[in-house]
């Protein structure tokens, strides 16, 4: 399979789109056993709702990608990369990390010690993302325009989206016949397929090694890494416990003002930031920093646009990511079983996946960028409104097929014009960080909102926290004429 780095301006060749899918597929196959699967899993296992939501916390890993995201854009994993590159140095060692992740999850069933629950949670949520990362880093350097960018962003969605409703479905129904930890093993087994079909692809151009050797040393080197980063998150999760011992936070706690004023600070700090970052000279060390270069290019490019638009990616997926939080304990409460709800999460979703992303890469690649931004939006909308419907309607499988089609189709066609949007914006001479800036900052509030989902359903209940998601879903959209006046990336072949 031919996976030459060098730009394209066409439409990318059928191998390139299959090689994206399998990405998608590898990036998505975990997400949902560290949050929805993960929070359906605390609430069968007797965890309370606050308990519940503080778990969603730890999807707020993937939006700070951009600290680690310079490592993937400079260094190659030794071993792997001799033989692969870089990209695919990156993910091969994820791969890696995401399977052994899962076998811990596996292993810390049935959720006695949720420290040692949390600890393998994290853990995933960094390998995964860390591959998704590398992932989007190659393909924004591959695809510079939206001709090219849309078939590859739609083949990893479908990758991506497909694997997250097929595994989620897979974990729920074992669980229900076997226990969860079955359900996580069987995933890890899953999760471990993509490892050797991308260890069969080609040798880099450039390569140094033989097979053999690159992929010994690099086995060698991830057992290390891997090691260490347990460690590390085992330290930092200690530190992160007696720290809100010390505030005396417990899952009763009402923490929505503290993350309120946490969501607004950012964007005070880059308002301030801004007029100094844009003052600086052309030669400022600063600029050509490998560690702060890419960040302060992209505040220089955009200017004061940058807190628009950055308003505009944390409101667009604000309402998605607060139904994922609530959604399953929603239909466990209602009376749903493990059965029926991977039943739901199984064909229904996956179609719903498929045609929404099929959908949005179409309107992302056709239509003006502001319209299928708009029209994504909606459908997100309907899709949070739905569980509301369910929590009143009869408990019958078609009920909860059409909640969750609903659901899943317009998050589907959201996310497709909203990963191209967002690829368009980066720059491509720092693919990987730019973009993980971007996809981690419209990711940062929504997160942290969602860690206080139990104290806001405790005031509105469930129908309030619901509408309440598709209201927010809604909320981007006054802001998409002011999108027409922001400033376009500069041309892909300015960079050469």
């Amino acid at each position: 399979m031919p996976v030459s780095a060098a730009a394209i301006g066409g439409r990318p060749q059928a191998s390139l789109i299959a090689l994206f899918g399998l990405l998608g597929f590898s990036s998505g196959l975990p997400f949902l056993l560290f949050s929805a699967v993960l929070f359906l899993r605390l609430s069968q296992n007797n965890a309370g709702l606050g308990v519940v939501a503080f778990f969603a916390w730890v999807s707020l890993l993937p939006t700070f990608k951009f600290a680690w995201a310079p490592l993937l854009d400079r260094v190659t994993i030794p071993g792997f990369g001799g033989y692969w590159g870089r990209w695919r140095s990156w993910i091969l060692l994820c791969q890696l990390g995401t399977v052994t992740s899962l076998a811990g999850l596996g292993w810390a069933a049935p959720d006695d010690d949720l420290g040692f629950t949390a600890l393998w949670a994290v853990l995933l949520a960094f390998w995964c993302t860390t591959l998704e990362a590398a992932a989007d880093g190659w393909r924004v350097e591959l695809a510079p325009t939206a001709e090219a960018q849309a078939p590859l962003a739609s083949a990893a969605l479908w990758g991506y989206r497909s694997a997250m409703v097929a595994a989620g479905s897979l974990a729920v129904m074992l669980a229900g016949q076997a226990g969860w930890g079955v359900a996580y093993f069987a995933v890890a087994a899953a999760a471990a397929v993509a490892f050797p079909v991308l260890a069969a692809t080609r040798a880099d151009a450039h390569t140094t090694s033989s097979r053999a050797a690159a992929l010994l040393l690099g086995l060698g080197v991830s057992a290390g890494l891997l090691t260490a980063a347990a460690i590390l998150v085992a330290g930092m999760g200690g530190v992160v416990l007696g720290a809100a011992g010390s505030l005396g936070l417990t899952p009763d706690s009402n923490v929505t003002p503290g993350v309120l004023l946490l969501c607004a600070l950012p964007f005070v700090i880059m308002a301030l930031a801004i007029p100094h970052i844009r003052a600086l000279p052309a030669d400022a060390p600063m600029l050509r920093s490998a560690l702060l270069g890419p960040y302060l290019d992209f505040f220089r490019t955009y200017g004061f646009a940058t807190v628009g638009i950055l308003v505009f990616v944390s409101l667009y997926r604000m309402g998605d990511v607060l139904t994922l939080t609530l959604s399953k304990p929603l239909v466990s409460t209602t009376g749903y079983s493990l059965t029926q709800i991977g039943l739901a999460d199984g064909i229904p979703a996956l179609a719903a996946n498929i045609m929404g992303v099929g959908v949005g890469g179409w309107a992302a690649a056709r239509f003006d960028r502001n319209w299928s931004l708009g029209v994504g939006a909606v459908f997100a909308a309907i899709g949070n409104f739905a569980y509301v419907w369910l929590a009143h309607a009869p408990v019958t499988g078609a009920v909860l097929y059409v909640t969750t089609f609903a659901d899943h189709f317009g998050n589907g066609l959201a996310a497709a014009v909203f990963v191209v949007y967002l690829s368009l914006l980066a720059n491509p001479r720092y693919p990987a960080c730019q973009y993980a800036f971007l996809s981690g900052f419209a990711f940062l509030l929504p997160r942290l909102l969602a860690g206080a989902s139990a104290a806001i359903q405790r005031e509105i209940g469930y129908d309030g926290f619901f509408i309440l998601s598709g209201v927010l879903s809604l909320a981007a959209l006054p802001l998409l004429p002011l999108l027409r006046s922001r400033p376009a990336p500069r041309p892909a072949e300015s960079f050469s």
